[in-house]
């Protein structure tokens, strides 16, 4: 709800002068790893057919966001949660880190469609531990990344929670016809990544895309936001597109092992295809192949879809 959105903008301002903490939060998700088919992919999939293509949606469910009409361009809406000890932990950081990864998540969907962000709603049930001076300094870590790409604070809510949570929802917008979809891969595409990857092992900080994300409107054929692990994220990717694909490397992050880059996630970088031959920023790592939509290959044997599953003991 954001009825209460004076009130919060209020706040927040005083909040931002307020002293820095030395309170810590997580900035990272634990590991665990699943085995194909994972469970939160089957959930959303059954989701899906039951709430079907929205009335007045270009774009419904089932990409790194929604796209919507707009009078001049196209809307792009995408939303996240950070739940404590499911996404994060206490001890793993600062919670000026943590206000800045609650938008930086949603702001990496918004590169992955070629967009820029223009507002974002807050809502921060917070538990009894959460004093002022911790509120504080959260918001204040969110409202700088903010101010740096453009995205306005438009309201929000505060609640109370035995656990903390967050929920960051992010407009963008992306020009008519430019949006890169998930679904735009052919076979003979060349796979690329915007950085090295080792998942949330090796990489405290992260950096939503979104100058890549621009500049590869009309050059991407599709693209989606590493946020789940590689062989995961390809695999989903490849789904949409109807395509398979084959990955001769991976760049790593210092000290992270190939099975890390391949299927911890937490990297946020960019992962998009390109017609070959066509000059694009990033790594090559592979191709798009014709064959059973979302299967995968490394070095010419079948990889395994593994990767993070808030659904991986559901019955």
């Amino acid at each position: 709800m954001i009825s209460c959105s004076l009130i919060l903008t209020q706040e927040l301002r005083r909040l931002r002068t307020a002293a820095a903490p030395d309170d810590s939060c997580a900035l990272r998700r634990p590991a665990n790893h699943v085995s194909n088919p994972p469970g939160e992919f089957q959930l959303i999939e059954r989701l899906l057919k039951r709430l079907g293509p929205g009335r007045r949606a270009i774009l419904g469910p089932g990409d790194d966001c929604a796209i919507l009409p707009a009078a001049r361009a196209r809307q792009l809406l995408t939303i996240d949660s950070m739940v404590e000890d499911v996404h994060f932990k206490l001890a793993w950081g600062t919670p000026e880190a943590l206000g800045a990864r609650a938008l930086t998540v949603n702001l990496s969907d918004i590169a992955a469609m070629g967009g820029a962000p223009r507002f974002c709603l807050v809502s921060l049930a917070l538990p009894d531990w959460a004093n002022r001076k911790w509120t504080g300094a959260f918001y204040r870590g969110l409202l700088k990344l903010a101010d740096e790409t453009g995205t306005s604070l438009a309201g929000g809510d505060l609640s109370r929670s035995e656990k903390l949570v967050c929920d960051v929802m992010v407009c963008g917008s992306v020009p008519a016809g430019k949006a890169i979809r998930r679904d735009g891969a052919r076979p003979g595409d060349v796979v690329h990544i915007s950085g090295p990857l080792g998942g949330w092992r090796h990489r405290p900080t992260i950096t939503p895309r979104l100058d890549l994300g621009r500049k590869l409107r009309g050059k991407a054929t599709s693209a989606i936001d590493l946020s789940d692990g590689l062989s995961l994220d390809l695999h989903r990717l490849c789904v949409a597109s109807g395509v398979s694909a084959a990955l001769d490397r991976v760049p790593l992050l210092d000290g992270a092992t190939e099975r890390q880059a391949l299927h911890d996630g937490e990297d946020y970088e960019l992962l998009y295809t390109a017609p070959p031959g066509l000059r694009v920023p990033g790594e090559r790592i592979g191709v798009i192949t014709k064959g059973r939509p979302g299967a995968v290959e490394y070095r010419g044997k079948p990889m395994p879809i593994l990767g993070y599953d808030h659904f991986r003991n559901r019955r």
